[in-house]
């Protein structure tokens, strides 16, 4: 068992990396006096699957709890979702010092932590997060949100959980095409920050597709421990230094919005937005062809995609125009100096993005859109 301390002082919090470890919660819930009555946000997928071993650690140690399951899909982080989640928890909480498990994954947790920053102006939650991704990165950090019509995460706050506990064995619950979009993201950890990391996925994909519980406790603790230090040390992104774990995802972004959030899953529009934006790495110099076509081939390996079919160009662009890191006329763009050097861009010309974005269609399809 691995134990990863995000430091942010008062705010500051452990990450719980292991293998069939959901016993010692009961241990950790004690340890940070968190209250005793448990609200558990998840869906009706991850209740079947995950929920019996935390339903009898929460009976054992004697806590009150109530499941509330909402919808496996995106479309639940909304404000109708948001808003008839914060009445049932108000319902439930009466009489009671409450605190929330986010059990399940990106959606769950992101909803979860916004309730509970906005519920009685912040009560603790912890993760217990079921998909790799979440393990590896939306669980971690204290970034939560909502979705609008016009894009994605748009109403949000900076909220830390109390703890954030990542059981490799909860990933058996996983679907490959769930699997596969988190690896995603932990191929983005090593581009940004871990050479290391990025040859251990080149070399062992084959044994994190077939959820090999030693391999999946190293990428998790490796992506966890860059994760961690990043937040530590610039929680908001107030400092420049968390930006760069939006590496693919300003693009990735405006693919899933252009989509409908409903043809590529976060995972899958992140790899093709840390192509495009190795394409303009290149096309601004910073980057040789080899390194392009490295990545290309481990999100090939990984069985994520390298091109974009079925959205139209022009959504996608009209949805990166509208991304939340614009500042006025400016766009802001993570890119890549080197394997394990990220760089902050400001002001990219847009006709190296349109470019780069357009690359990644097939040709007829470029024409038809």
């Amino acid at each position: 068992m691995h134990v990863i301390r995000v430091k942010l002082a008062r705010r500051s919090y452990a990450i719980v990396v292991g293998n069939k470890i959901i016993r010692s919660l009961a241990k950790q819930f004690k340890e940070l006096n968190l209250g005793n009555s448990a609200f558990i946000i998840t869906n009706s997928l991850v209740k079947r699957k995950c929920a019996g071993e935390l339903v009898k650690v929460l009976k054992k140690a004697g806590f009150n709890f109530k499941i509330r399951v909402i919808p496996d899909t995106e479309k639940s982080k909304s404000i109708a979702t948001l808003s008839a989640v914060i009445r049932d928890l108000a319902k439930f909480d009466l009489k009671k010092h409450t605190f929330i498990i986010a059990l399940g994954g990106g959606v769950v947790g992101d909803l979860s932590g916004l309730v509970a920053s906005i519920y009685k102006r912040g009560i603790p939650y912890i993760q217990i997060p079921t998909t790799l991704l979440a393990q590896v990165d939306s669980a971690i950090g204290g970034k939560t949100a909502v979705d609008l019509k016009e894009g994605k995460n748009l109403i949000g706050a900076f909220y830390q959980p109390r703890l954030v506990f990542s059981d490799v064995a909860l990933l058996k619950s996983l679907n490959l095409k769930q699997l596969r979009a988190g690896l995603a993201e932990v191929i983005k950890y090593g581009i940004i920050k871990d050479s290391r990391l990025f040859a251990y996925l080149e070399k062992n994909s084959k044994s994190i597709l077939r959820l090999k519980p030693a391999a999946l406790e190293h990428i998790v603790n490796a992506s966890s421990k860059i994760k961690a230090d990043i937040v530590g040390q610039d929680e908001k992104e107030e400092k420049g230094l968390r930006t760069v774990l939006n590496f693919g995802h300003t693009l990735g972004h405006a693919i899933e919005a252009a989509g409908g959030f409903n043809k590529y899953n976060h995972g899958e529009a992140v790899s093709l937005g840390m192509l495009i934006a190795l394409d303009i790495s290149q096309r601004m110099g910073l980057v040789g062809d080899g390194l392009k076509k490295r990545v290309g081939e481990l999100i090939r390996k990984a069985g994520l995609p390298v091109e974009i079919k079925g959205i139209a160009l022009k959504n996608i662009i009209n949805a990166f125009y509208r991304d939340k890191k614009f500042r006025g006329s400016e766009n802001r763009l993570v890119l890549i100096a080197g394997l394990g050097k990220a760089k902050v861009v400001e002001n990219v010309p847009l006709a190296i993005i349109e470019e780069a974005v357009k690359r990644l269609f097939k040709q007829r399809e470029v024409d038809n859109a």
